[in-house]
C-alpha cells in the first residue's frame, strides 16, 4: 500500500510517515496543499491524510480537486475540530473517513488499513496456486507453510500477486513498495526479489522479464 500525508505540522507529519514506513507503508509526505495536489497527479496512492487546515492550498479544496480527478485514492481527512458540521463538510466533499486531533497512531493505521482494504483493486486475500497472501493480517504461506517475510519483501509478493500475473517493472515496484526517496539507480528490487525467491522456495515463483520486470509463474 502507498500512502500520501498532507499535513503542514512538519514534526506530526514526519512523524506518521516514520511510523507508517516502520509498519510496511510505502510513504510521501507534503507540507502544504498544492504540493499535496502535485504529489498526487503525479504518483498513485492507495490512501491520502489530508491535514483539513492547509497553508496555500486548504485542505477542502484538495479533496475536492481529487475527487474531480481520475485519482482512486481514498482520502481521510484529519481536523483539530470535532464539531459534527465539520466532519460533514469533509465528507459530503468526498472524504471516505474522518480523524480528529490529537488521535493515537493506531487508530490512524487502523483507519488508513481498512481505506487500503475498499481500493477497488484490494482483494482481502490474495493467491497464486498453492501461495497466499492475506492483506489485512499480514500474513503471507506456500503450501500451508508460513512464510517469514519483511516488510519490504511482503509489499514486492503484494503488488507481483495483485498483477495476476502481468508483468511489473522494477521502477513500479519501487513506486508501490518504497517511497519517493527510493534511489531508481540502486539494486533494492533486485536484491529483494532475490531474497524473496529463497524464502519462497522451490519451485521457483518469480519469474524475471529482460529488460521489462518480474511476474509470477
Amino acid at each position: 500500500m502507498r500512502v500520501l500525508v498532507v499535513e503542514d505540522h512538519i514534526d506530526l507529519a514526519d512523524d506518521m510517515a516514520e511510523g507508517l514506513r516502520d509498519l510496511g507503508l510505502a510513504t510521501d509526505v507534503a507540507y502544504d496543499g498544492r504540493s499535496g495536489i502535485d504529489k498526487a497527479f503525479i504518483n498513485s496512492y492507495d490512501v491520502v491524510v489530508l491535514d483539513r487546515d492547509l497553508p496555500i492550498v486548504h485542505g477542502d479544496e484538495v479533496c475536492a480537486t481529487l475527487r474531480d480527478s481520475q485519482s482512486e485514492a481514498r482520502i481521510l481527512m484529519l481536523t483539530a475540530s470535532s464539531a459534527v458540521d465539520d466532519r460533514v463538510a469533509g465528507l459530503n466533499l468526498g472524504a471516505d473517513d474522518y480523524l480528529t486531533k490529537p488521535f493515537a497512531f493506531d487508530e490512524l493505521v487502523a483507519r488508513i488499513n481498512a481505506l487500503g482494504r475498499r481500493s477497488p483493486s484490494a482483494a482481502p486475500v490474495l493467491s497464486a496456486g498453492d501461495l497466499t497472501l492475506d492483506r489485512a493480517r499480514r500474513r503471507a504461506a506456500r503450501g500451508g507453510r508460513q512464510l517469514s517475510l519483511t516488510r519490504k519483501e511482503f509489499g514486492v509478493l503484494e503488488v507481483l500477486l495483485a498483477a495476476n500475473g502481468g508483468t511489473v517493472s522494477a521502477e513500479n515496484l519501487l513506486e508501490q513498495v518504497w517511497d519517493e526517496h527510493a534511489d531508481p539507480f540502486s539494486r533494492t528490487v533486485t536484491v529483494t526479489i532475490g531474497r524473496l525467491r529463497r524464502k519462497l522456495g522451490e519451485p521457483d515463483l518469480i519469474e524475471t522479464v529482460v529488460g521489462t520486470g518480474y511476474r509470477l509463474r
